[in-house]
This record gives C-alpha cells, structure tokens and sequence, in this order.
C-alpha cells in the first residue's frame, strides 16, 4: 500500500497550477502596475502637451497678454482631467528672435576666464541689470517676440508601483513650446549695455 501510494504522488499534479500561479502572480502584477504607469505619465504629457500647443497659440495674439491667468487656467482644467490634484508651475519667457532662447547674454570676456565677471561688459538684453544665462524677459514679450511657453506638472503616481521598485510616488513631466506673437506692433529694443558685478 505504501509502495503504491509513494508510485502516485510524483505523478499527482493536483494543485501545481495554483503554486505556479502564486509563484508568477506577484511579477505579473508588478509588470501590470508598472505598464498601466507608464501609460498614464504618457498620455498625461501628451494632453499636457496638445494644452499647451493650444494656449500657446492664443497667446501669441494682440491683448493676451491680459488673460494670462485664463489661458493658464484652461491648460489647468485639461490636466486636472486626468490627473486631480496636479499641481503646475507656468512660465512665460520673451526673446527677440528664436535663435535666443535659452542663450546667455552676451559680455566681452576681457580676462579669457569664460565667465562675466566683474566689470566686463555686456549686453542687458532682459533690462535687469545684470547678466544671465538665459535672456529671456519674463512674460508674453511684445510683437514679433519668440516666447517660450514652458509647464511643469506635478501629480502622485495612480499605482502602487513606485514604492515596490524604489520611486518617488510624485511624478513630474515638464512640457515646453516656443510660437511668435503676431506682428501686432514693431519689436522693442532688444538689448542696453552694462557691466558685469
């Protein structure tokens, strides 16, 4: 009896899908969660980024400048869709010319050190008085400007998953455009000279 009972139980498969499963299910379910994220964050930047590509464009007309916080509003509203609770930061930066966004001002580098340092000249393209890496004015700028239309959103993760492979549960995407306001006007003055401090 014993012997016949020992023949059996090797070949008794009863239960093994079971232990299979629940040796699979835990990767599964985090390949899942970890999909379902991903998809998430992409298709939140992607509305984020049609939102913006909008609003962009209405900004770029005579008057915007005004309805500001409307614009900003609406793109607020789209996120906000998909994911309740975003937070976003808005930025509005003006350029002259398309080939100036995001430059440094320009200065004489007198000592060749490669950096503006004090009393070398340079050229106060934003009107504040001292040098920066990046020109832009902040705002809608003036007719003709390149305006660089940046959003930052910042929402938690709608699955678990962050924690069990050691992410943060906040998720950031940040999203930015560059249009030309309409020729409404002339273009201001682009730049006063100055020294470096």
């Amino acid at each position: 009896m014993i012997r016949r009972l020992h023949r059996a139980f090797p070949s008794d498969s009863r239960g093994a899908a079971a232990v299979e499963f629940a040796l699979v299910a835990p990767v599964l379910l985090i390949g899942m969660m970890g999909v379902f994220d991903l998809g998430h964050n992409m298709y939140t930047a992607s509305v984020l980024h049609g939102a913006i590509q909008k609003t962009a464009r209405d900004s770029t007309i005579e008057g915007a400048a005004g309805q500001g916080a409307i614009l900003d509003q609406r793109v607020t509203d789209m996120v906000r869709r998909i994911a309740p609770g975003a937070t976003l930061q808005f930025n509005r930066d003006s350029y002259t010319t398309f080939s100036n966004v995001s430059q440094p001002e320009d200065f004489t580098d007198v000592n060749g050190s490669g950096a503006c340092d004090a009393n070398e000249p340079f050229e106060d393209a934003n009107g504040n008085g001292s040098w920066d890496a990046d020109m832009g004015k902040t705002g809608f700028g003036g007719a003709r400007d390149a305006v660089m239309y940046e959003v930052s959103v910042t929402y938690k993760r709608p699955f678990p998953i962050s924690k069990l492979i050691g992410q943060s549960d906040m998720f950031t995407t940040v999203v930015r455009t560059v249009l030309r306001n309409q020729p409404f006007g002339p273009q201001g003055n682009s730049t006063t000279p100055g020294t470096c401090p």
